[in-house]
């Protein structure tokens, strides 16, 4: 498992996301409207949708909100905040290159935000293309192997297509092409498994790795990003080790 996810699982055990409630809901609700405006309202049908509702209810958001950003992006209430969903690319200090997912509905505030935040960490913003071509967009699912072990994941996310599957301590991860993450997560709901994590990620071709004192100061940057309003996900390829990820759990 990437030390990316193994410190979003340490933070999530910390109880870092209650503090935080308020924010969590709205970037689930941002995903819930986008998922419903690209696939429509029904959940046995649009996967994407089905996916955004379970990690809501995970969350314990209210059914009403739930219901209500369903019905924001199909259309459903006109009255609602138009979103669209934009990734930008740029660098954090020392040369880390970063792709930022946002949903917002005001492009200005959104890169003024980014451009202020990454200027702060030491970075700046790049052009189109030039950070993405450092980049594999590829469909991603963890969980944990008590609701599957590992025999099992491997064989269902082999026959499903994906590329790797792989269990780093007790933690199932599924790796494959964008065009099996339909397929992967099918299967996975039919076998009952809810997925901690869902979605389609930007895997780095080739990590950077830096001291652990330079690797701390990126990945405090990189949270400080993710806390931004209009921020969905924060992609980047910093190779986070295990001697700084135990100093990023001490500083927590």
């Amino acid at each position: 498992m990437s030390g990316h996810s193994k410190w979003s699982t340490i933070k999530r055990k910390k109880g870092a996301a209650d503090a935080k409630r308020g924010a969590i809901f709205t970037r689930l609700s941002r995903e819930i409207v986008m998922a419903a405006r690209d696939g429509g309202s029904d959940i046995d049908a649009n996967f994407r949708l089905r996916l955004a509702v379970d990690k809501a209810r995970a969350e314990n958001m209210p059914k009403d909100n739930i219901e209500r950003a369903i019905k924001r992006g199909s259309g459903e209430d006109k009255e609602g905040t138009v979103f669209e969903q934009i990734t930008y690319e740029g660098y954090a200090s020392h040369g880390v290159a970063v792709m930022v997912e946002c949903v917002t509905d005001n492009r200005n505030r959104t890169v003024s935000d980014l451009r202020h935040a990454l200027a702060k960490a030491g970075g700046n913003m790049g052009e189109i293309g030039s950070v993405g071509w450092q980049f594999e967009r590829v469909a991603y699912f963890s969980f944990s192997s008590a609701a599957m072990n590992y025999d099992k994941a491997f064989e269902l996310g082999i026959e499903a297509g994906a590329n790797d599957v792989v269990d780093d301590n007790g933690t199932i991860e599924i790796v494959g092409p964008v065009e099996t993450f339909k397929i992967i997560a099918d299967r996975l709901h039919a076998a009952g498994v809810q997925p901690e994590e869902a979605g389609l990620r930007m895997l780095p071709k080739q990590e950077m790795e830096l001291s652990v004192e330079d690797t701390m100061q990126v990945m405090k940057a990189l949270e400080s990003i993710e806390e931004l309003d209009d921020v969905q996900n924060v992609f980047s390829n910093l190779k986070v080790s295990e001697d700084a990820l135990a100093a990023l759990e001490e500083a927590a």
